[in-house]
């Protein structure tokens, strides 16, 4: 058996609204959205994440002890995806003729991210890697929690905010706790990932070619749309 143990973060971005968006809407057009959206996602995570695994509508990727990814700069890879995500999306609605009620509720899905930092197995069946243990469930029960938001927002664990150095209140980010059975209380902080309005009043980062804010304070360039 090939299985070893590692340790560092563990993250998925899930598309919100998308059970009623597949549920209620063409399944075609839905599906090519979804993809279109999740591409992006991919494209901004990897490299220097790792992407475990496309699990319908979320993205699982890792970030082991051997990833190129300084810690410093996982909230900027992540607030990045979320930039090229609503970029995207901005797009697919300034562009579609289409009336079907897919093309037409584009604009109702949007991104979360949850993010833990802990030990995981990685190991081989069927041929295909694997990831195991109570970080990879966690992190996975993290998906159901009790925010009452709207917008995108990252959902950071009391090991990540350690691992980075983060103050939460220095940080401003606000504190959660969940619990779970099996897990207990699991303190939590919460950051938004949705941009303000500017003074046009129109949110940064929901255009092509419009810049947002970075992790570290450094301007995000979404990447061009092909």
């Amino acid at each position: 058996m090939n299985n070893r143990t590692d340790h560092g973060f563990l993250i998925l971005a899930d598309v919100s609204g998308f059970t009623a968006f597949v549920t209620t809407t063409e399944l075609e057009h839905g599906s090519e959205i979804i993809a279109a959206l999740l591409d992006e996602v991919v494209g901004h995570l990897s490299p220097p994440l790792e992407i475990q695994e496309i699990e319908g509508d979320a993205v699982f990727a890792l970030g082991g002890e051997t990833s190129p990814l300084p810690k410093t700069r996982l909230l900027e890879v992540l607030e990045g995806a979320f930039a090229a995500f609503k970029t995207r999306q901005r797009a697919m609605q300034d562009v579609e003729t289409c009336y079907c009620g897919a093309c037409q509720q584009i604009g109702t899905l949007d991104l979360k991210m949850v993010v833990h930092h802990g030990p995981f197995l990685r190991h081989t069946v069927g041929g295909r890697s694997r990831v195991t243990g109570t970080a990879v469930i966690l992190v996975h029960r993290l998906l159901k929690n009790g925010l009452d938001r709207k917008g995108g927002y990252a959902l950071l664990t009391e090991p990540v905010l350690r691992s980075l150095g983060l103050d939460a209140a220095k940080a401003g980010l606000p504190a959660h706790t969940e619990h779970y059975e099996h897990l207990g209380d699991i303190r939590c902080f919460v950051r938004d990932l949705t941009p303000p309005l500017s003074p046009l009043g129109r949110g940064q980062g929901e255009g092509p070619g419009v810049e947002g804010p970075g992790a570290d304070g450094r301007v995000l360039q979404p990447q061009a749309i092909a």
